[in-house]
């Protein structure tokens, strides 16, 4: 009997172990996802209509990379600041993580940013593109794909600037991301 006891609270110490008290990012994806004060999206990467465009070989391989992608947004509100700024706190605390790799980081006239990566260096599997204005609020987008490597990232925005998608298809995001 005591055998069993002792091997059952063996047991339940390492399933506590192995259990992280961080947050993962998926996990405030799903989280969030139905909260008002955020939009969120799946897409899949054939929304874009990159593969429609004229592409040299290297963005092509950018482009098959894709499967999706994960928009999550906060809209920013009088009545919502603090709940912003909480917000805000936690999405940073979790990309201080040690598996994201910092690409690099983003300071436009539309707000400040990171650009992150997870997974190995020449097969990355998700991008991580945080962005936040201290006026409209903050974005996140996850991009999933399949072994994309850095030089992905570069032709895959190269690509963008080439086509002519305008958004429309992102709707409420689409118009919170425009400005």
């Amino acid at each position: 009997m005591k055998r069993n006891v002792l091997g059952l609270l063996l047991l339940v110490a390492i399933v506590l172990a192995g259990c992280s008290s961080q947050q993962s990012l998926q996990e405030y994806y799903v989280d969030n996802s139905e909260n008002p004060d955020f939009i969120a999206l799946d897409l899949p990467a054939s929304i874009m209509k990159i593969d429609q465009m004229e592409l040299n070989a290297s963005q092509k391989e950018a482009v098959n990379s894709l499967r999706k992608f994960n928009l999550l947004a906060f809209k920013k509100t009088a009545e919502n600041v603090s709940t912003y700024k909480a917000e805000k706190a936690k999405v940073k605390e979790i990309l201080k993580g040690d598996d994201f790799v910092e690409l690099m980081k983003i300071n436009t006239e539309y707000g400040k940013g990171v650009v992150k990566y997870l997974g190995e260096e020449d097969a990355i599997d998700e991008v991580i593109i945080y962005g936040d204005n201290r006026d409209k609020g903050f974005a996140l987008v996850r991009v999933l794909g399949k072994n994309m490597n850095p030089a992905h990232i570069v032709q895959l925005m190269q690509a963008l600037q080439k086509s002519d998608y305008n958004g429309d298809e992102l709707g409420e995001i689409g118009r919170f991301l425009k400005g």
